[in-house]
Parts: structure tokens; C-alpha cells; sequence
């Protein structure tokens, strides 16, 4: 459902790039859009309504890897290794350790899904511009860059997405985890809907906040062009390309696309967690 929101955000993170025009790469190119919704109906009229969903398969790829192992290793490092009080209340600083390890440990696991998700999302703008296509599908996706840069080419670009995990975990999970027991310790309110439901828009605007400057840096990075050897021909590192683009595009640059983002996480982090706590229940496993 909240795809189309991602590929636009994707598109708006490489827009203006400072760098690539520093490179000759796009010299004499006008940018072609410029808000979200401009881009969201330029990507409908010149490539078509399904384009939208372009990269959306890799996309579920990732998120039963990331999910998956994320939420296990939350509540594993919760429970087991930092422990929780005996009346379920949880501090925050744990919380954060908690929601920051459990992001980057599954964000490690799923940076190939997410190099390829980033990569076709950007095929149909290549193909406007006149460049050839890189890819014909997800399997060939995956094929050509562990062909071209071998097994370490498929994690191109971990580092930035592991800190925007970590940072988008600090504000989802950490969050979520701490609103509900809040609400849950200092109100009325009952482990239910109601509860779940604001605990998961909190979490939905923090993670955007906290998350969308680590992820311009890491879209930028995996989407640059890459030599025979696999080393990026735009950035050096992750630190290299946050100086760039605030050198080159102003601080504000970070937080291209935060608005699709924002427009994502909540309606992502409502329909999840609420999904979630009900399988839980549903399964005989204690609320989350």
C-alpha cells in the first residue's frame, strides 16, 4: 500500500545531486521534478501507473528478512540480555540499545535486497534520460552485481543503511515499545487497539525524523555509479557523502523526501504493529 510513497521518496533523494553534476554526469540536465506530488504524477504520466510499484518485489524480499530478524532480536535483547522489571516497565536507555542493535543486526542481513530495491526504483529515471536499462528483473538484479562486484558488491553501501536502521529502530521500536508501556503504566487505557494505535503513530513520526537524513546518504550511495572494482566513482563512504551534499546542497538536503517518508512510516507503522500484536495474540503469544 505504501510503496508508491517510497519509490518517490527514492526519486526525491537523488534529485539535484550535487555531486553528480560536479562529475559532468548530468551537465546541462534541468531537474525534472520537484515535490513530491509533482514527482508521483510525472512518474505516471511518463513511465505509467505500474511504475510505481517498480522494485516493490525486492522490497517484500527485504522486509521478511529485516522484520523478521529485527523483531526477534528486539525482544531477545529485551527480555534475555538487557532484562525488563518485573511490572513490564522497560528504561529508555535500554530501549534505545535494544531498538538500535536489533535494527542494524537485521538491516545487515537484508542490505542486498535493499541495494536492488534502490537500484530498480531508479531504472524508469535512467531510462528517461536516455541511459540504457540495467537490469530485466529482480533474479537478473541480483545476478549482474554479484557478477560485477562479487559478494561484497551485494553489500554495497551496508554501512549508511545500518546507521539509518539503527537511528529508524530508535524510533520505531524504541518508541513504540516505550509509548504503549507509558500509556499502559500512567493511564486508563488498556492493552488494546486504542493503545497500540497511538503508541504506533508516535513511532511512525520519530522514525521518519530520526531516520530520513541516514537515508538520502544511503539511497545516494548505492544508487552512484561503481567501477570494475566496485568502488563508488561519487563517494568515498557515508561520511564523504553526507559532507558532500551538505556542502553542496545545504543542511536541509538530508531531509529530501521526508515528507513521503513521514507519509510511509505512519500509515506503515500503524497497519504493522496493529497487524502485528494481533497475530501475537491470535498465535497464544504474549502482547508485545
Amino acid at each position: 500500500v505504501t510503496f508508491p510513497l517510497d519509490l518517490t521518496k527514492t526519486r526525491l533523494q537523488v534529485q539535484g545531486e550535487a555531486a553528480v553534476h560536479r562529475n559532468g554526469a548530468a551537465a546541462g540536465q534541468a531537474v525534472p521534478y520537484r515535490g513530491m506530488l509533482r514527482t508521483a504524477a510525472g512518474i505516471v504520466q511518463e513511465e505509467g501507473l505500474r511504475k510505481l510499484w517498480q522494485g516493490a518485489t525486492p522490497a517484500v524480499y527485504r522486509h521478511i528478512v529485516y522484520s523478521g530478524v529485527r523483531m526477534v532480536a528486539y525482544e531477545h535483547l529485551r527480555d534475555s540480555v538487557l532484562g525488563r522489571s518485573e511490572d513490564e516497565s522497560f528504561p529508555f536507555w535500554k530501549a534505545v540499545v535494544g531498538g538500535m542493535s536489533a535494527g542494524a543486526i537485521g538491516q545487515f542481513f537484508a542490505s542486498p535486497t535493499d541495494l536492488v530495491k534502490v537500484q530498480m526504483q531508479m531504472e524508469g529515471k535512467r531510462k528517461l534520460e536516455g541511459k540504457p536499462l540495467r537490469f530485466r528483473g529482480v533474479h537478473h538484479a541480483f545476478m549482474k552485481i554479484l557478477s560485477e562486484g562479487g559478494v561484497r558488491g551485494l553489500w554495497a553501501g551496508w554501512v549508511p543503511n545500518v546507521q539509518r536502521a539503527a537511528l529508524v529502530n530508535m524510533g520505531d521500536l524504541t518508541t513504540y515499545d516505550t509509548v504503549k508501556h507509558f500509556l499502559l503504566l500512567n493511564t486508563p487505557l488498556v492493552d488494546n487497539c486504542v493503545t497500540h494505535s497511538i503508541a504506533s503513530c508516535c513511532s511512525g513520526l520519530v522514525a521518519a525524523v530520526l531516520g530520513t537524513p541516514a537515508d538520502v546518504v544511503k539511497t545516494r550511495i548505492m544508487n552512484q555509479p561503481r567501477d570494475k572494482q566496485g568502488r563508488g566513482l561519487l563517494y568515498k563512504s557515508s561520511v564523504d557523502c553526507l559532507i558532500q551534499t551538505v556542502q553542496g546542497e545545504g543542511f536541509m538536503s538530508l531531509y529530501k523526501g521526508f515528507i513521503p517518508t513521514w507519509m510511509r512510516m505512519a500509515p506503515w507503522s500503524l497497519v504493522f504493529w496493529l497487524t502485528y500484536e494481533q497475530i501475537r495474540r491470535i498465535c497464544g503469544v504474549s502482547s508485545f
